[in-house]
C-alpha cells in the first residue's frame, strides 16, 4: 500500500464539511432566492435546488472514503464493511437529532447534526482505541470524521429526494415513509466503505480512490435521482442524469489510474509447473 498522499487529509476535510454544507444548504437557499426573483428563474432554481444536496453529499463521500483508507489500511480486513455501517449509524442518529432538535432554528439543522456527529464518532474511537485497544493511532480522528461524514451524506441525499433539510415538513412525509431512508442509508454506506475495499493492497493508491469514491458517491445520487422522480418530479431527473455525467467521468477518470498503475507491473511469466 502506498504511503504516498497526494492529498493531505486536513484538506479533504475541509472540502467534505464545506462542500457538504454548502450543497445541502443551497437546497433551502435557492428556493428563497427565487421567490425574491420571481418569474421563469424562480421556478429554475426551485427545480435545480435539490440536486445540490447530492453534490454536497458526493463531496462527504469522497472526504470519508479517503478517512475510511486511513483507517482501515492498519489491516482491518473485514471491519472495512463495518466502518461503512457504523459511519451511516451515527451519521443517521446525529442528522435526525441534529435536524429535530433545532425547531426555532431549522437553518442551524445540518450544522447541529455535524458536531453531534463528531462527538459521536470520537467517542466510539476514544472507546475503541483505548476500551477494546485496538492500538490504531488514527483511531479516533478517523471515527470522527467518518462519523461526521456520514452525517452530511444521509442529509444531503435525504435532501435531494424531499428538496431540502426540513426535517418534519419534507423529510418524515418523502424520505422516512416512503421508505427511502433505507437506501439512503445502505447505498451511501457502500459508497464510503466500496472504494478502499475496492482499491486495497500492495498498490493501493489514494487518488485511484478519491476517483472511485467519486463514482460510488455519483451512481448514489442516480439512484437518489431515481427516487426523487417520485417525489420531486423534473428535480429527479436533473438530479439522475447529472449523477450518470458524473459517474460516467469519475469512472472514467478512475479507470485511466488503473491504467497507469497497471502499466508500471512488470510481467513475471507463468507460474512454472514445476520447480526448479
Amino acid at each position: 500500500m502506498s504511503d504516498v498522499k497526494e492529498i493531505a487529509p486536513n484538506k479533504l476535510l475541509l472540502f467534505g464539511i464545506i462542500g457538504g454544507l454548502i450543497g445541502i444548504y443551497l437546497t433551502d437557499v435557492l428556493p428563497l432566492l427565487g421567490r425574491q426573483v420571481g418569474g421563469q428563474l424562480e421556478i429554475l432554481l426551485v427545480i435545480i435546488s435539490p440536486t445540490f444536496g447530492a453534490l454536497g453529499a458526493i463531496c462527504a463521500v469522497i472526504w470519508g472514503a479517503e478517512a475510511v483508507r486511513r483507517v482501515s489500511k492498519y489491516g482491518l480486513g473485514t471491519g472495512v464493511p463495518s466502518i461503512g455501517q457504523i459511519a451511516m449509524g451515527m451519521g443517521i442518529v446525529a442528522a435526525m437529532f441534529g435536524l429535530a432538535i433545532v425547531k426555532p432554528l431549522p437553518i442551524a439543522g445540518p450544522i447541529v447534526a455535524l458536531i453531534t456527529a463528531s462527538i459521536i464518532g470520537f467517542i466510539i474511537g476514544w472507546f475503541a482505541q483505548h476500551v477494546i485497544k485496538m492500538k490504531i493511532p488514527v483511531m479516533i480522528r478517523c471515527m470522527t470524521e467518518i462519523a461526521a461524514a456520514g452525517s452530511l451524506v444521509i442529509i444531503g441525499y435525504s435532501s435531494s429526494v424531499a428538496g431540502n433539510f426540513d426535517f418534519l415538513g419534507t423529510l418524515i412525509p418523502k424520505v422516512f415513509d416512503t421508505g427511502v431512508m433505507l437506501a439512503v442509508f445502505w447505498v451511501g454506506a457502500v459508497a464510503l466503505l466500496h472504494p478502499f475495499n475496492a482499491c486495497l493492497g500492495p498498490d493501493e493508491k489514494q487518488k485511484r480512490l478519491l476517483y472511485l469514491a467519486g463514482s460510488t458517491g455519483a451512481i448514489t445520487m442516480v439512484i437518489m435521482g431515481i427516487a426523487a422522480l417520485m417525489t420531486l418530479g423534473a428535480s429527479g431527473a436533473i438530479t439522475l442524469v447529472l449523477g450518470i455525467i458524473l459517474w460516467v467521468i469519475f469512472y472514467k477518470k478512475f479507470w485511466d489510474e488503473v491504467y497507469n498503475d497497471a502499466a508500471s507491473v512488470v510481467g513475471t511469466g507463468l507460474i512454472p509447473k514445476t520447480e526448479a
